[in-house]
């Protein structure tokens, strides 16, 4: 009996993984696909509840999004936040990544739990404080501010992350390399950040997807220089539902040229093989 069971488990088993892979694949993506048929549907279409699917479409939303609302100048001071946030947390992590990988040294592990430690504020908490210390150095409401902002939330977990690629490169290559005549930092350069360089490529990109999409601190600390998700939260969600979702079809963009890019390397970013 248990024979029989046994080969009717295995031929089922594919046909159920295909069933979970779908399901979770429909609840995933029906989001988006609603978002991007509501953002390019013409007025008249959206407001037509009968219409399960669009048969008009338009950019019309876009240009009152891009000029009516001024998202476009949103939309460099995100890149430019985004941009200087990826490069700070790469300049710091990447060190402070590859102390916690290669050497031991009192307070090691009290270090990586403080980098946890610091995720669990709420940033409603900090952004308050944030804003006094900001206005009284001179950098509130401006792009700098903004970028040390996020590069203080992304800063932890980009090393810890970091830790981890570099951890999973031995270090008798270093070694190796040093009997050769390299030195250290030459050793790192030529030798470590090759084999990981797709793990840190991956991991700066999500640095940079993290300020891109935050909205709460943006929103605090500036009134004139917004992102385009505090933009968005002040100015289109005033306005008709249509430009709301071609606002979210903006905003969900880089998340999912982030996703498609960077598939290859998301294990390896934290530092797992699949060997």
């Amino acid at each position: 009996m248990n024979s029989q069971k046994i080969p009717l488990l295995l031929r089922i088993r594919p046909l159920i993984t295909i069933f979970i892979v779908v399901i979770i694949l429909i609840w995933f993506l029906t989001p988006l696909v609603l978002i991007t048929l509501s953002a390019f549907a013409s007025s008249d279409d959206y407001y037509q509840f009968e219409k399960v699917i669009p048969t008009h479409f338009t950019l019309h939303h876009f240009e009152s999004l891009f000029f009516g609302l001024e998202a476009w100048k949103a939309i460099i001071n995100s890149l430019s936040v985004a941009g200087i946030t990826m490069l700070l947390s790469f300049l710091i992590g990447l060190p402070a990544g590859y102390a916690l990988s290669r050497y031991v040294f009192p307070g090691k592990n009290f270090l990586k739990l403080l980098c946890m430690v610091t995720k669990m504020f709420p940033l409603m908490v900090l952004a308050v404080p944030l804003l006094i210390i900001f206005m009284r150095i001179g950098i509130s409401d401006s792009t700098w501010g903004t970028s040390l902002a996020h590069t203080a939330m992304v800063l932890p977990i980009i090393i810890l992350i970091f830790s981890s690629i570099l951890s999973g490169v031995s270090v008798e290559y270093e070694e190796a390399a040093m009997i050769f005549g390299l030195s250290r930092i030459q050793a790192f350069f030529h030798i470590t950040i090759p084999l990981v360089l797709p793990g840190l490529a991956a991991s700066a990109i999500f640095a940079f997807n993290i300020s891109w999409n935050e909205v709460f601190v943006a929103t605090i600390l500036t009134l004139t220089n917004r992102t385009l998700p505090a933009h968005i939260l002040k100015t289109a969600m005033a306005s008709p539902d249509y430009i709301k979702f071609a606002a979210g079809f903006i905003m969900a963009v880089p998340a999912m040229v982030f996703i498609f890019f960077v598939r290859k390397h998301l294990v390896t970013m934290w530092g797992i093989s699949l060997k």
